[in-house]
């Protein structure tokens, strides 16, 4: 197994090489960083176990910093050291997620102790993550990757909305996520114990839904050699997610709304009714408003259903997300593939963040695993994403131009550029290192910008 890596930061050298050496002998990888801007950089490109910092930094505090990689990578551990100890600023390390609160001068029998008990507590973490996966209950409100706004707005919404009973409709592109948001409701709710049953009905053929929805009883049609309870009653007391609802047949969708008004389901072939407790929670990727202009979806099934909406952005319109959800992604995939993946390139990640994502969170994961899956050990280069080669950058001009047009070149370098420099907070040599061009070449093409 390989050596957990810390980082510390600290503004003192001394310190530094204290903690470096003994944390180095207690069988630890360590990376040192001097300021609050340079162990965010590190954090940036590389995968950490845990992080001490220092409070009292003259750039960043240390808590100013614990709540910036809280935004960025939740699961790293941190603790939290000062030469000036207060009652206050613990509590307020440990409520903003410090796992510990240590005083200077370190008593290194005490941090050695420390650093045992997280671990240990790192590894347990991981077996319940894994054991989840195992039992596919992964879907978790954990797993709502994203700090941006949008994302924010998102499960402040799950949150209120998961204490009621109430239906809710999740909309948004394939591959944002609607499943992950109907679980998490699930499991903030009181029903979070009984079963969650998700339904695609598009996968489902027609003249089968009504008894996969409400069952059927033996002799009912050619084949129903035995009674069969249905997803509805199957999921009482529990949570049923309809995803692709504007794919039921109107004649389904009259059943349907009949269920919900009455709570009442009739198995197919049955003059008898049975009473379930289901909340319903039903996705779309289709726009159900115009459906309903169309005639193909019934106006009172949709107010019916509507009574909570949740919208999902699409990956291209929170780009700041997707540097946490690449994280994200490389610690599942570094448990699944018993890898030590230990982070992505810059270039690579100011590649992926020029991309438009059609596939959205989708189509990055699955990136990510293809980069597992054709070999990828130490870090994630633009070698291990070659179909982002032939993709399509999302540039000013092609915005404008339409659908069908091609971004030139220099829309391409341009956009990269910009790219690389938001990535490296505007550190104009980190950005050229990382794309592999001189620091001269960044200037002169700003200027042909008119940035600079």
């Amino acid at each position: 197994m390989e050596p957990a890596k810390i980082l510390v930061v600290d503004d003192e050298k001394s310190i530094l090489l204290l903690l470096k050496e003994a944390l180095t002998q207690w069988g630890y990888q360590v990376t040192c960083a001097s300021s609050a801007a340079e162990a965010l950089d590190l954090l940036k490109n590389g995968l950490f176990d845990a992080l001490l910092s220092d409070v009292r930094m003259p750039d960043m505090s240390g808590l100013d910093l614990l709540r910036e990689i809280r935004k960025q990578d939740e699961s790293i551990e941190v603790v939290m050291m000062t030469g000036y100890p207060t009652i206050a600023s613990a509590v307020q390390a440990l409520k903003e997620g410090a796992y510990d609160y240590l005083s200077k001068p370190l008593i290194l029998d005490e941090l050695r102790h420390l650093m045992a008990r997280l671990m240990e507590r790192r590894f347990l973490r991981g077996e319940v993550n894994t054991l989840r996966v195992r039992l596919g209950e992964e879907l978790a409100v954990s797993d709502m990757v994203g700090s941006s706004g949008v994302m924010q707005k998102v499960k402040e919404i799950i949150g209120k909305v998961a204490v009621t009973d109430s239906p809710v409709l999740v909309e948004g592109e394939s591959g944002t996520g609607k499943e992950l948001v109907a679980a998490a409701i699930h499991r903030m709710s009181a029903r979070a114990k009984r079963p969650f049953i998700p339904v695609n009905c598009s996968a489902i053929p027609p003249d089968l839904l009504e008894s996969e929805f409400f069952g059927h009883v033996r002799g009912a049609f050619s084949g129903a050699v035995a009674d069969a309870l249905g997803l509805f009653r199957g999921a009482d007391e529990g949570t049923i997610f309809l995803d692709e609802i504007a794919e039921l047949s109107p004649a389904l969708q009259v059943k349907l709304l009949r269920v919900l008004q009455e709570m009442q389901v009739r198995p197919v072939g049955s003059t008898k009714a049975f009473p379930v407790d289901v909340r319903v929670i039903a996705a779309t990727n289709r726009d159900l408003e115009r459906a309903m202009t169309e005639g193909s979806f019934r106006q009172d099934l949709f107010y019916r259903l509507n009574v909570v909406r949740i919208t999902l952005p699409p990956l291209r319109d929170r780009r700041d997300d997707i540097q946490v959800l690449v994280t994200h992604f490389l610690r599942r995939f570094n448990r699944r593939f018993h890898r030590e993946v230990t982070g992505i390139a810059p270039d690579a990640l100011a590649v992926l963040t020029a991309y438009t994502f059609p596939g959205n969170v989708r189509e990055l994961e699955n990136l990510i695993e293809r980069a597992y899956a054709m070999g990828a050990r130490e870090q994630i280069t633009l070698a291990d994403l070659p179909s982002l080669g032939r993709a399509p950058i999302a540039t000013p001009s092609s915005v404008a131009a339409g659908p069908q047009s091609v971004p030139t070149l220099a829309d391409v370098e341009r956009e990269l550029i910009l790219k690389a420099l938001a990535v490296h907070k505007d550190d104009k040599e980190a950005a050229a290192r990382a794309l592999g061009i001189s620091r001269r070449t960044i200037y002169r093409r700003l200027k042909e910008y008119g940035v600079l």
